[in-house]
C-alpha cells in the first residue's frame, strides 16, 4: 500500500465531515496498523500522550480562559465603548466600530470565533436597528474577526511559534503590523461601501479630546493587557506560560474590583467553556502529532521540501504557490487545524531558500485567517451566519469586498519583509 495513502484517507475523512481530531487519528492509525505494522501500537500512545506534556503549551489553556473571563468582566463592553468613542462619526459609525473591536479585542481574545459570536450578539443587532442591512453586518462582522488572532496573544501565534520554533514574545510582535494593515484595510472598505448606501455614522460628531480622554481611562485596564503581556515577556519578566497565567488573574481582579460585574456565579460557566475550547484544541495538537510521526517515518516532510525546491529556487515564487495552497486548504481545513498540520511540513522548505520563519508565520496566519472566511467551511462564516440567520449566499456576496481587502495586505505582508516585520526590527 502507498505510503501516501493516510493523506488521502485524511481528505476523504474532512469531506465526510469528521472532526479534525479524530480524521488525523484515524488515518495515522491507519498507517500504523496496516502498512506500518513493525512499530508497536504502545510507541504511537506515546506519542499522542507525550506530545501534550509540554509546559509552554499551558499557555493556551490561560489565554483561553482569558477570552472567556473578559466576556463577563465587563471588559468587553469597556472595549466597545472605547471603539465607538473613536469611530462612531466616521461613515457606516457602527460598521467602524465593529472592525476597530475587533482589533482591540485580538489583544485579549485571540480567537476568531470567540469575537465573531460576541459581535454578532452585542453589536448586529444595534447595527440593524440602525438600518444596516443583516447580510452586511454579518459580512463585516466575520471580515472584521479575522483580525483578533493575529493581534496578539492569539493562540495561533502561539502555536505557530512553538512549531517554528521561534520565540514567542517575537511572534506577538509581529502580529502587530499586519493586524493593524487588516483593520485599516476593513475600515476603508466599510467607508467606501457606507457612502455608497449612505450608512450614517452612530455619532453626530466627532468625539471630544476630553471625552476620549474619559473614556480611554475607564477603558485603560483593557487595553493594558496584551501590552502588559508582550513588556513583561520582552523584560525576562515571565514566561510566555506565566504570562498567560497573569493575564487571567489580571482579568479576575479587573472584573471584580474595577467594573464589578464579574460574579461567584460566572466561575463554573467560565471553567466549563475554557475546558471545552482547551479540550478542541488539544486533541487537535495531539492528533497532529501522530500524524506527524507518521510524516517523519515516511519521509513526506522532506519530500515535500525537495519537491518545493524543484519546482522553484526563487521565494518569492514559493511564497505565492504555497499562498496560494494555503488559500485553498483554508477553504476547506479550520485555521487552527491547517496550522497545526502543514507548519511542520511548510517551515522547513521556505527556511531553505532564506526566508524569515517570524516572516512565514505573519504570511501564514494571515493566510489562514481569509480561509476561515471563504465557502464551503469558513469557520467564522458559519459562526455568523448561524446566529446572525442569515443566507450563505446573501452573505458571500457582501462578503467578498472584504476578503478581497485583506488578500491585498497577505500580498503586502508577503512580499515586504520589513513592513512585515517592522515593530520585532525596531526592539532588535
Amino acid at each position: 500500500m502507498h505510503p501516501l495513502t493516510p493523506v488521502g484517507i485524511l481528505f476523504v475523512l474532512f469531506f465526510l465531515d469528521i472532526p479534525i481530531g479524530f480524521a488525523l487519528m484515524g488515518s495515522a492509525l491507519f498507517y500504523f496498523i496496516f502498512i506500518n505494522t513493525t512499530m508497536a501500537m504502545n510507541m504511537v500512545i506515546q506519542q499522542f500522550v507525550t506530545s501534550i506534556e509540554s509546559f509552554p503549551y499551558l499557555a493556551v489553556p490561560f489565554f483561553i480562559m482569558v477570552g472567556s473571563v473578559m466576556n463577563y468582566s465587563g471588559i468587553s463592553e469597556e472595549l466597545m465603548n472605547m471603539a465607538e468613542v473613536l469611530a462612531g462619526h466616521m461613515k457606516g459609525g457602527l460598521a467602524q466600530v465593529n472592525c476597530l473591536l475587533s482589533a482591540m479585542m485580538g489583544g485579549i481574545s485571540g480567537s476568531a470565533n470567540a469575537d465573531a459570536a460576541m459581535e454578532s450578539k452585542i453589536l448586529v443587532p444595534q447595527m440593524v436597528k440602525k438600518g444596516f442591512s443583516p447580510e452586511f453586518s454579518a459580512a463585516v462582522t466575520a471580515a472584521s474577526s479575522a483580525v483578533s488572532p493575529v493581534i496578539p496573544p492569539g493562540t495561533n501565534l502561539i502555536l505557530y511559534a512553538l512549531i517554528a520554533n521561534v520565540p514567542v514574545g517575537d511572534m506577538f510582535l509581529a502580529g502587530y503590523t499586519p493586524g493593524i494593515l487588516m483593520t485599516l484595510s476593513l475600515m476603508i472598505t466599510v467607508n467606501i461601501i457606507s457612502r455608497r448606501r449612505n450608512y450614517a455614522p452612530s455619532r453626530s460628531r466627532m468625539a471630544r479630546p476630553a471625552e476620549i480622554g474619559k473614556q480611554a481611562l475607564k477603558s485603560i485596564w483593557a487595553l493594558a493587557i496584551p501590552f502588559g503581556i508582550i513588556l513583561g515577556m520582552r523584560m525576562g519578566m515571565f514566561t510566555p506560560t506565566e504570562a498567560g497565567g497573569v493575564a487571567v488573574l489580571f482579568c479576575f481582579l479587573v472584573g471584580f474590583f474595577v467594573y464589578k460585574k464579574l460574579k461567584l456565579k460566572h466561575i463554573p460557566i467560565i471553567l466549563k467553556e475554557t475546558v471545552q475550547s482547551t479540550g478542541a484544541v488539544i486533541i487537535i495538537i495531539a492528533a497532529a502529532k501522530v500524524f506527524g510521526y507518521y510524516m517523519t517515518l515516511e519521509r513526506i516532510p522532506q519530500m515535500i521540501t525537495q519537491g518545493l525546491m524543484d519546482f522553484t529556487s526563487n521565494k518569492f515564487v514559493l511564497l505565492m504557490v504555497i499562498n496560494l495552497l494555503l488559500l485553498f486548504v483554508g477553504m476547506f481545513i479550520e485555521g487552527g487545524a491547517a496550522l497545526v498540520i502543514l507548519a511542520p511540513l511548510l517551515v522547513p522548505a521556505v527556511k531553505a531558500l532564506g526566508v524569515n520563519p517570524l516572516h512565514f508565520g505573519v504570511i501564514f496566519i494571515v493566510n489562514i485567517m481569509i480561509g476561515g472566511l471563504t465557502p464551503p467551511f469558513g469557520s467564522m462564516m458559519f459562526t455568523v451566519c448561524s446566529i446572525v440567520r442569515v443566507k450563505l449566499e446573501d452573505f458571500i456576496r457582501e462578503v467578498w469586498p472584504f476578503i478581497i481587502a485583506l488578500l491585498i495586505v497577505l500580498l503586502v505582508v508577503t512580499y515586504s519583509e520589513s513592513v512585515a516585520l517592522f515593530i520585532p526590527n525596531l526592539f532588535k
